[in-house]
């Protein structure tokens, strides 16, 4: 049965508390990595997470100020889109471009148009165009908007996650060099008296 005091114990000779008099310096610093790595994760997530949400809503203001600007006109789809034709365009749908025909300031005009997968030709289909006549994809939703804030967010945690994690593993092999280094050392002071006392 584990015990308040058998748990202690075990965290303060884990984290190089317990007053080892043969405990070096760097399996002090050793042992106190992960938690320093953690801890800082914890405060600098905070602030990685903060200045993420903030440029990807400046980012979002700044598509939604553009797309303002958009309007909207039919388009005659000239060639049959790849893809299945599904009523509702369910999961097995995509977004492709195909050329189509348009009205814009009373001319007639021609490209190519976002449609979704298995569109018949000769569907009429909306465009969106900006401010110079440019086809344009349809503007982003809500949804969209606020899944690029989320992914945004979470990109910037995973790079603090792996740089920390890596920096991290930088120490502990350096650390381990030292240590290593220091029992070569030692070995060597050693080595001699020990094989003349023998």
């Amino acid at each position: 049965m584990t015990t308040p005091t058998m748990t202690w114990t075990r965290l303060t000779r884990r984290l190089g508390s317990d007053h080892n008099p043969l405990r070096r310096r760097s399996d002090l610093l050793r042992a106190w990595l992960a938690p320093a790595a953690v801890t800082v994760f914890l405060v600098l997530g905070i602030l990685v997470t903060g200045a993420a949400y903030w440029s990807a809503h400046a980012d979002n203001a700044a598509v939604q100020r553009a797309q303002r600007s958009w309007h909207q006109v039919p388009a005659v789809v000239q060639h049959a889109a790849s893809g299945p034709l599904e009523a509702g365009h369910g999961a097995n749908s995509w977004v492709t471009f195909e050329p189509a025909r348009w009205r814009s300031g009373g001319k007639m005009r021609a490209g190519l148009v976002p449609v979704t997968s298995g569109t018949a030709p000769g569907t009429t289909v909306p465009v969106w165009l900006n401010r110079s006549g440019a086809v344009q994809i349809p503007p982003l939703t809500r949804g969209q908007l606020a899944d690029r804030v989320a992914v945004t967010a979470v990109v910037a945690l995973t790079g603090l996650a792996v740089l920390l994690g890596g920096l991290a593993g930088a120490a502990r092999w350096l650390l381990d060099r030292r240590q290593l280094a220091a029992w070569d050392a030692a070995w060597r002071a050693v080595a001699p008296r020990w094989s003349a006392g023998g």
